[in-house]
């Protein structure tokens, strides 16, 4: 078992590569746990994937604060790793968001994203989105800013959703704009084709995040491509939780046609591949050096 976070890289550090980081969403520790594995240097609590294996709802701004700091407190505990939150608009104005701001810092978190979606918020590739004034986000974003404990462990990225219910030039406005009040990365979210990409790149100096979501607004794109568009982070947030659901349904549809998964057991991981996943061996070792000699 890990017994601290003292080598863990820096998300700050990460967005100044050449390169772009592929950055999973996950939905839990253990999610999280099987992306570090993998090799991925970064993961994002996703708010959509979080709704939906909290509450079984969707992204339509039903999460609490507290239960978006408690999910990204035990995936920050579980792996070693950056973990950057989804924290939707900051859960209402300047005040709250300087609270959340606080809980994420303390919960191990390395990065928060903030929206200028109005409240109650959705999925960002969902219709019907509002956005509120520029000019009351960015004092959402300067409390985010000013009350950080270090800029150089917590980066604040800002969302911008404007390109829905406005347009792209209103989306680039507000990004260049947060930008330069001090945001660390920005991110606009749902551009509809490759090319919107490239202007976006184009009109906007600093680190920018891009978001893949399989049937959503934006084409899914590969790295290579996110490489030549110039992007820092390329989100792939729903990604485990769609192929999550998707197995789940599929072995219960196995257990109730079937009433056994025998014949299922090749398409599931093994008890000790399990065990050793939930890092069984290094807790009962842990519990033998602690338990009391006979």
């Amino acid at each position: 078992m890990e017994n601290g976070k003292e080598n863990r890289k820096k998300l700050k550090d990460l967005s100044a590569t050449a390169k772009p980081i592929l950055v999973p969403g996950a939905f839990d520790a253990l999610s999280a746990r099987i992306a570090e594995l993998e090799g991925f240097e970064a993961v994002i609590v996703s708010g959509y994937a979080t709704s939906a294996s909290l509450l079984a709802l969707p992204d339509f701004g039903l999460l609490t604060q507290t239960e978006v700091v408690r999910t990204a407190q035990y995936i920050a505990q579980a792996v070693n790793i950056p973990v950057i939150c989804d924290a939707d608009t900051g859960y209402g104005g300047p005040i709250n968001v300087i609270r959340t701001v606080k809980a994420l810092e303390n919960a191990g978190v390395q990065g928060m994203i903030i929206e200028d979606q109005l409240w109650p918020k959705r999925c960002g590739h969902m219709v019907g989105k509002k956005v509120i004034p520029m000019e009351e986000y960015e004092q959402k974003l300067l409390a985010a800013l000013e009350m950080r404990t270090d800029p150089e462990s917590f980066l604040i990225i800002a969302r911008t959703d404007a390109r829905g219910p406005v347009n792209l030039d209103e989306a680039i406005l507000r990004a260049n704009r947060y930008r330069e009040l001090g945001a660390d990365v920005i991110f606009v979210e749902a551009p509809q084709n490759k090319e919107e990409l490239k202007i976006i790149r184009k009109s906007v100096e600093g680190p920018l995040i891009a978001n893949m979501i399989e049937g959503g607004l934006t084409p899914v794109l590969s790295l290579d491509d996110f490489e030549e568009l110039g992007y820092q982070f390329v989100g792939f947030v729903l990604s485990s939780i769609f192929a999550a659901a998707r197995a789940i349904k599929n072995v219960l549809v196995e257990l109730k046609a079937k009433g056994t998964t025998k014949d299922y057991e090749a398409n599931m991981a093994t008890f000790d591949e399990f065990t050793k996943l939930v890092q069984l061996p290094e807790t009962f070792a842990l519990e033998q050096k602690y338990s009391l000699k006979e």
